[in-house]
C-alpha cells in the first residue's frame, strides 16, 4: 500500500490528508498502514483494545431433487467488523465499506457506543506496530484453491449421478435429494496488540436425504460428509458406496418395530454419535457459558465431572476435518486443547473476551460465522478419545439394551438437559445386535450422562457438523469411538 505521507507520529487532523491504495482483490501487506493508523486512532480515543476483522467470501450451494437440479445459489460478500473494548465492556460494529473512511466510520460508531469519541484535531495518534504479516494462505499454498474446485456444471453432473444411485439402490422411494456446498473465505485480522494475520479457508460438504414409504411405514435417513482444504473434494466423493449405505439403512428402518420407552444401557456408534458430547457437554465448557452463568461446570476445573474412562479433546489441527483452522477469527494459531482427562475437567474453550472475563487462557477458539458477528468461544474438532476396549467388548457387556447407530436432530437446554432422535437403532440381546427399532429419543442431562460413559472402544471416527450459537453458524467436527452408556432414558411408544 502506498501512503502519501506517513510520518511516524500523526496528529488527528492529519488523517484527512492521508491517501491509501489498498489491494482491492486480496488482503495483503498493503492493508497494514491504514489498519495500524485506525488502531492507533482508537487507542487515542481511550479504547483499551481494538480489533479489525476483514472478510471476502465466495459461496455456492447446489441441490438435486429426484432427477433435476432444483437450486443453485451463489453468494459473494465483502465486509469488515471492528470490536472495541473499554474495561470489560465491548461492542461490535460491521460494515460493507472497506475504504479507509468506511472503516473509520465503523470505528467511530463503536467508540461512541462505549462513551468514547475521536480525539481532538491536535491529539497525537500512537503508532501501533503490527507484526510481520502471518500469511497462512501463502505458507500453505492456498491461493489457487478456489480455481481448483468443481465448476458449476461439474457440481450438477455429480449430484445428478449421485441421486440416480439412490434410485437404483433404494426401494419404496418417496423423495431423494443430494446437496453440495462450497464456502471459500479470505480473512485478515489486525489488532492493537500487534496481531496481523491472513488466511484462506475452504469448506465443502455433500450429502444425501432419503425418504422411503410403504403404506403407513416411513423411514428417513440423512448422511453428510464434509472437508476443509481439499479442492477436489466433490470429485473424490464415493457417492455409489454412500448411496448403498443410506439405502440399506432406510430399508431396515422402514419396517422396524417401534421401541418401548424405558431406561436402557446403550452402545452409541462412533463418528456422528459424538453430537451428544458436543451438545450436552462441549457447549457447557465454552467460556461464553461461564460468563452467562449457564454451565454447571463453571467452578469444576480440576474436579471429576465424567467417568474415569472418558478423555475428550477440542482442537483445530486434524487434517481436513470440518472444524480444522490454521488460526481462529482473532488471529490466534490453532492448537489442541485437552478438555477432560480420565474424567477430570482440565480446560475450558476460550476466546479473547472469555479469557478477559473469566481468567481462563485463550485456546484459539474465537470463531464467527462471518464479519457481521463478533467472535466468541466456539468448538472446532471436538471428540471423545479412543479407549482400551474393542467394539465387541461393549456389546458383550449388555444383556438387553439399544444400539444407536445413526443420530438425528435434537435440542439442548441452557444447562445441559437434552433430547436427541435416533434415526437408526437396533436391539441388543445377550451381547448381540438383533432386530431394528425406530422412534427412539435419547433424554438426559449432561452432568449425569458424562458419568455413565463407562467404556470407550478403539475406533475413533469423526463427522462433519454445523453448530449455531452466539456468533452464528460455524463448521465443526464431532466424534467419538463406539461408547457404552450404562443407562439412559429412551422415549418411544
Amino acid at each position: 500500500m502506498m501512503l502519501s505521507t506517513y510520518p511516524s507520529t500523526l496528529l488527528s487532523k492529519e488523517l484527512l490528508d492521508l491517501h491509501y491504495n489498498s489491494t482491492s482483490d486480496r488482503f495483503d501487506e498493503t492493508w497494514e498502514a491504514p489498519l495500524s493508523t485506525l488502531l492507533g486512532l482508537g487507542r487515542a480515543a481511550g479504547a483499551d483494545f481494538i480489533e479489525f476483522f476483514l472478510e471476502r467470501t465466495n459461496y455456492i450451494n447446489c441441490q438435486a431433487e429426484e432427477d433435476a437440479i432444483t437450486s443453485i445459489s451463489p453468494r459473494l460478500s465483502t465486509g469488515a467488523g471492528v470490536r472495541v473494548f473499554r474495561g470489560q465492556a465491548d461492542c461490535y460494529v460491521s460494515t460493507n465499506d472497506l475504504s479507509f473512511n468506511g472503516l473509520k466510520a465503523a470505528l467511530e460508531k463503536g467508540l461512541s457506543i462505549l462513551g468514547l469519541q475521536l480525539p481532538s484535531p491536535n491529539a497525537y495518534i500512537p503508532e501501533i506496530n503490527l507484526e510481520i504479516l502471518r500469511d497462512y494462505a501463502i505458507k500453505k499454498n492456498k491461493e489457487t484453491w478456489l480455481s481448483q474446485c468443481s465448476s458449476m456444471r461439474e457440481m450438477g453432473e455429480v449430484l445428478l449421478d449421485a441421486n440416480a444411485q439412490l434410485k437404483l439402490k433404494a426401494n419404496h422411494v418417496q423423495s431423494r435429494r443430494a446437496v453440495y456446498f462450497r464456502d471459500w473465505q479470505e480473512v485478515l485480522i489486525a489488532a492493537s496488540d500487534g496481531t496481523f494475520a491472513r488466511d484462506i479457508r475452504l469448506s465443502q460438504s455433500v450429502g444425501y436425504s432419503l425418504l422411503c414409504a410403504d403404506g403407513a411405514n416411513r423411514a428417513a435417513i440423512n448422511q453428510r460428509v464434509g472437508d476443509t482444504s481439499k479442492p477436489d473434494f466433490l470429485r473424490t466423493w464415493n457417492y455409489e458406496a454412500t448411496a448403498q449405505e443410506v439405502a440399506e439403512s432406510a430399508g431396515k428402518m422402514l419396517y422396524a418395530d417401534y421401541i418401548e420407552s424405558g431406561n436402557y444401557p446403550i452402545v452409541m456408534a462412533n463418528q456422528f454419535g459424538g453430537v451428544i458430547f458436543h451438545e450436552a457437554c462441549g457447549h457447557l465448557l465454552e467460556t461464553t457459558q461461564i460468563e452467562r452463568k449457564t454451565t454447571p461446570f463453571a467452578d469444576k476445573k480440576g474436579e471429576k465431572i465424567a467417568h474415569e474412562s472418558l478423555t475428550a479433546w477440542d482442537e483445530g489441527l486434524s487434517s481436513e476435518a470440518f472444524g480444522t483452522i490454521d488460526m481462529d477469527d482473532e488471529g490466534m494459531p490453532a492448537q489442541r486443547t485437552l478438555l477432560i482427562e480420565k474424567g477430570i475437567l482440565k480446560n475450558f474453550i476460550s476466546d479473547r473476551t472469555g479469557s478477559m472475563r473469566t481468567g481462563h487462557p485463550r485456546t484459539g477458539s474465537g470463531r464467527r460465522q462471518n464479519y457481521t458477528f463478533a467472535a466468541a468461544s466456539r468448538m472446532r474438532n471436538t471428540y471423545i478419545a479412543p479407549g482400551e476396549y474393542t467394539t465387541e467388548d461393549l456389546f458383550a457387556s449388555i444383556d438387553k439394551g439399544i444400539y444407536c447407530k445413526k443420530m438425528g436432530g435434537g435440542s439442548v437446554g441452557a444447562t445441559g438437559q437434552f433430547n436427541f432422535a435416533v434415526d437408526e437403532a437396533y436391539l441388543i440381546e445377550n451381547g448381540k445386535v438383533t432386530k431394528p427399532l425406530k422412534g427412539a429419543t435419547l433424554i438426559g442431562d449432561a452432568t449425569e450422562i458424562m458419568n455413565k460413559i463407562s467404556m470407550c472402544s478403539q475406533d475413533l471416527g469423526l463427522a462433519a457438523g454445523f453448530c449455531g450459537s452466539v456468533s452464528g453458524s460455524i463448521y465443526v467436527t464431532v466424534g467419538q469411538p463406539h461408547i457404552k452408556v450404562d443407562g439412559i432414558t429412551i422415549g418411544g411408544r
